[in-house]
């Protein structure tokens, strides 16, 4: 009896011991779960706001490529585009680009905490860290939006900005973002998923083609085309806002490939943003070489497009793809670059080069994964690139995943095209989509917005208030040049 009351003593003793250590590791692994949680949900906010300062990046690209005349306008067009595509994203976007079937989404309108999105397994209840992946999307939206309109600079009216906006931010982009991303149909092609990391096509090919539809119905800016048909060059006013322009998208990049790791484990991160900064040099040589042997001049421009197609090209192999890969990819998209503005200006007025920079370079960097894809690195069912499939013998495989990722762009192409077509086809029906002649040449700035860019470049000095008045001895401080006035409405001189 005292032996079996001093067992059972013993074992007590142990269980007291053992149980709350046991608890106390169970309760350390949840609270390390949380925490990663925490610190994958810090990295996504980080990268959401370099995608977000990409939109300063856009503002300073047109506002350079523009003249002066219409410089103020992009200030105007990128704040309000941003302000609509939030809401349409929060409201109905965000809900066609997630859970549904195999054409849209059918969870999460009027985005709101609590919410349930989903059904059976993967049904889940919206938290914090729901919404921080919603406003990532949000900002993917956002991107894609503003590269529709580096097109149609300096003749469009801005309410086609706000209408073809709230359709983009509510249908078109989610759409698109859905088959690839969100389970539609691109997403498992004969056991096969389109591999896009970033959004070569589902962000810049989307873009670059909702652009390819307005320009179309919209025209070329007035004395871009000699009478023969040849292109003349219309210089925008400020490459040095071009170049800041290039080097803030290039910074916001690496929110915007690194971040689509949605979170820390590995630093996988690291590995994406080398690739994208190695794409992206790559890029700028390529197309100031190609430039320079062509020319013999070393574009500046040509230099900005070259960076921006590297770093398209490499959006959607940045997660799939080796070191060595990346700069060829981003070279080659350096090149391509340069002769893709070159052909399309012959017919097609284009001021930014938003075609080719990330229509053309958002064709090849989807392209270019069904090339360079790592076997250490595709998706879950995908095969390994062209390159890899000869070398170990699974050609046919790697073929396979080739025609699915060129599926993906024909895809996007045309579902993109066939409704923003439409979309600015009832624009022109209805309100007009161009401006008038007499608003075209007095400029965008004065003739919608109602102020200049640069007031001192157009407004004469004289309707300065107090410019001169006299000084304490009665002289004049200046005396300004006899001046018409200038008609009503418009600008007196235009220097640009």
């Amino acid at each position: 009896m005292t032996k079996r009351l001093s067992l059972t003593v013993l074992l007590a003793l142990i269980a007291a011991l053992v149980i709350p250590g046991v608890a106390s590791a169970q309760d350390g692994a949840k609270l390390l779960e949380a925490k990663s949680v925490e610190l994958d949900m810090v990295w996504v906010a980080v990268s959401c706001a370099l995608v977000f300062l990409m939109q300063a990046g856009f503002l300073f690209l047109e506002i350079g490529f523009s003249r002066e005349k219409n410089a103020g306008a992009g200030v105007g067009k990128i704040l309000i585009n941003l302000g609509i595509v939030t809401i349409a994203w929060w409201a109905v976007g965000y809900g066609i680009s997630g859970f549904g079937n195999k054409v849209f989404g059918t969870d999460g309108f009027f985005f709101h905490f609590g919410q349930t999105i989903g059904s059976g397994a993967d049904a889940f209840n919206v938290a914090g860290s729901d919404a921080m992946l919603m406003l990532y999307g949000l900002a993917f939206a956002a991107v894609s939006l503003a590269i529709v309109w580096g097109t149609t600079l300096e003749r469009i009216k801005f309410s086609a900005y706000v209408i073809y906006a709230a359709v983009f931010g509510a249908i078109i982009y989610p759409v698109v973002a859905h088959s690839v991303w969100g389970g539609g149909f691109l997403s498992d092609v004969g056991g096969k998923p389109v591999m896009d990391f970033a959004g070569s096509s589902v962000v810049h090919l989307t873009g670059a083609v909702g652009g390819l539809a307005a320009l179309l119905l919209l025209g070329a800016r007035r004395g871009k085309y000699a009478s023969d048909g040849t292109p003349r060059a219309i210089p925008g006013h400020s490459m040095p806002f071009v170049g800041l322009a290039v080097l803030i998208l290039w910074i916001g990049w690496f929110g915007f490939n690194g971040g689509s790791t949605f979170g820390t484990a590995d630093s996988f991160f690291g590995e994406v943003m080398l690739n994208t900064q190695l794409a992206a040099a790559a890029g700028v040589i390529g197309a100031v070489l190609v430039c320079y042997l062509k020319t013999r001049t070393l574009d500046v421009g040509m230099a900005g497009n070259g960076a921006i197609a590297g770093l398209v090209g490499i959006t959607a192999p940045s997660g799939f793809v080796e070191y060595w890969a990346a700069p060829i990819i981003g070279f080659l998209a350096g090149v391509f670059v340069v002769y893709s503005v070159i052909a399309i200006e012959r017919r097609l007025d284009d001021p930014v080069g938003a075609l080719s920079a990330h229509g053309m370079a958002g064709i090849w960097g989807t392209i270019a994964v069904g090339i360079f894809a790592s076997p250490r690195l595709i998706a879950d069912g995908a095969a390994p690139g062209i390159f890899y499939g000869i070398k170990d013998g699974d050609f046919a495989s790697s073929l396979g995943q080739l025609g699915v990722q060129a599926l993906a762009v024909v895809a996007t192409f045309t579902f993109v095209f066939v409704v923003s077509y439409a979309v600015f086809a009832a624009i022109k029906a209805t309100i007009g989509l161009r401006v008038s002649e007499e608003e075209e040449l007095a400029g965008l700035d004065i003739s919608t917005h109602g102020m200049y860019g640069y007031p001192e470049s157009f407004i004469p000095r004289e309707e300065y208030p107090g410019m001169y008045e006299p000084n304490v001895a009665g002289t004049p401080i200046a005396t300004p040049a006899a001046a018409s006035p200038p008609p009503s409405g418009t600008a007196a001189t235009p220097s640009a």
